[in-house]
């Protein structure tokens, strides 16, 4: 959400960022629904003003014995017209409130223009490709592995789900156990169990509703699935004055993610590359306003450091502000290199919000000695998706024979498995 106040003080910082996210100019509207809403108010208490006056009047003509009852029909007209015009400003707010609700952060200035992904910068990258000949797609690798069934999974649950077996299962879950030792004891994140279902005002709070309502999946309760823990773990902050002394604080956690993938039909079709369900750790900060930016280059370092110690390539990019995310007012993905696409694919996305998710939250802090509170700056950011890293590791440690060597940051998390061998074989410390 926005500050109507320095918009009215400066409409075109604001006009100027949300063109350069491809929008037309906004604050004509804002402000002129503004000025209704504060018109009404204005009006509104100039009439309680007047309507208490008169009402002291009657009770001195009535001390008196005198007839009050014409300045009682006043007041009486009075207070109806309060009515109405309250509820013509309740109306005009929550108009100026739902429109507000769907425009996007501003964009920071360091942030490259761009329309897509096409237009993205690259900051870094790490480590070269391996050369594989005729390198294989996860999907032949599972498959291959006797560990990855999309057939059994589409029976039950259609399309876009996978069932994961035996070794790659191990893997997996190997995968998110080393994310979560390593953020949590190298990087200094606090672990949380969270709830996978939230309530309307969480997923506003982090951007998700009004505008992508059609991308969740929504319980007949009217709880809705999280598509990322990013949403339980801000929303730890919901309503919430911090101290400035405990800021900042970093939090994450391994939850299942639950996406509806609409208007993705086409895209990603094969594999696990785009699913309706899938494990993620998160990570999360929020921060003092001056720090925010620090803290989102310590966040990618962290999610780097997950695949600098797994050996893959990655390279990280600065996002555009034509493909950066909603709530986001600067991004950084990285990008793991996948041998079977013979390119690199998103793996992570750490994002710095500022004050946009903390205004729609009412999350502030205040330091010692100021008599007024501030809002938190949040970050998010994936540590990284487990299904991708997954993927990741079956393409990048593929053998010619069909075998998936494990990584040495795993073996301490696979129970003494050193290689994931072809459906069928079995062998002393390795699993089929």
């Amino acid at each position: 959400m926005f500050d109507l106040k320095h918009i009215r003080e400066t409409p075109e910082f604001y006009d100027s960022g949300w063109q350069r996210r491809g929008l037309a100019p906004q604050t004509p509207k804002i402000i002129e629904m503004d000025e209704k809403r504060r018109a009404l108010q204005t009006e509104m208490q100039d009439l309680q003003a007047s309507r208490n006056a008169l009402s002291k009047d009657i009770g001195a003509i009535k001390s008196k014995g005198g007839d009050a009852s014409d300045i009682m029909a006043k007041v009486a007209e009075m207070k109806e017209r309060i009515a109405r015009i309250e509820e013509d400003e309740k109306k005009i707010a929550e108009e100026l409130q739902g429109f507000l609700g769907v425009l996007p952060n501003i964009p920071d200035a360091s942030v490259p223009d761009g329309k897509d992904e096409k237009d993205n910068k690259e900051a870094r990258r790490h480590g070269e490709p391996p050369r594989i000949n005729s390198a294989r797609d996860h999907t032949d690798i599972g498959e291959g592995l006797g560990g990855m069934d999309f057939e059994t999974a589409a029976k039950m649950s259609g399309a876009r789900f996978v069932l994961l077996k035996s070794g790659v299962a191990r893997l997996e879950r190997a995968l998110a156990q080393f994310m979560l030792d390593t953020h949590t004891q190298e990087h200094g994140y606090t672990e949380l169990s969270v709830p996978l279902l939230v309530r309307d005002e969480a997923l506003y709070g982090t951007g998700q509703l009004p505008k992508f309502a059609e991308d969740l999946f929504r319980t007949s309760t009217g709880h809705w699935l999280i598509p990322t823990s990013e949403v339980s773990l801000t929303n730890t902050v919901l309503d919430t004055i911090l101290d400035a002394a405990d800021l900042p604080l970093r939090l994450t956690s391994l939850t299942p993610c639950f996406r509806s993938e609409a208007g993705a039909a086409g895209k990603d079709t094969r594999g696990m590359i785009r699913q309706h369900q899938f494990y993620k750790v998160e990570l999360v900060s929020i921060t003092a306003e001056d720090k925010s930016m620090d803290e989102l280059e310590r966040m990618t370092n962290c999610a780097e450091t997950i695949l600098k110690k797994l050996g893959l390539a990655f390279r990280t990019m600065a996002l555009c502000t034509g493909d950066m995310g909603f709530s986001a007012k600067k991004t950084f993905d990285i990008e793991v290199w996948l041998p079977g696409q013979n390119t690199y694919r998103e793996i992570s996305s750490c994002s710095n919000c500022g004050d946009f998710q903390a205004r729609r939250m009412m999350a502030r802090y205040k330091a010692e000695g100021d008599k007024q509170t501030r809002y938190v700056h949040t970050l998010n950011g994936s540590g990284v998706a487990v299904g991708r890293c997954l993927i990741a590791v079956l393409e990048n440690y593929q053998q010619a024979d069909g075998s998936v060597v494990i990584p040495d940051a795993l073996l301490p998390y696979m129970g003494g498995i050193k290689k994931l061998e072809p459906a069928g074989e079995v062998k002393s410390g390795k699993v089929a």
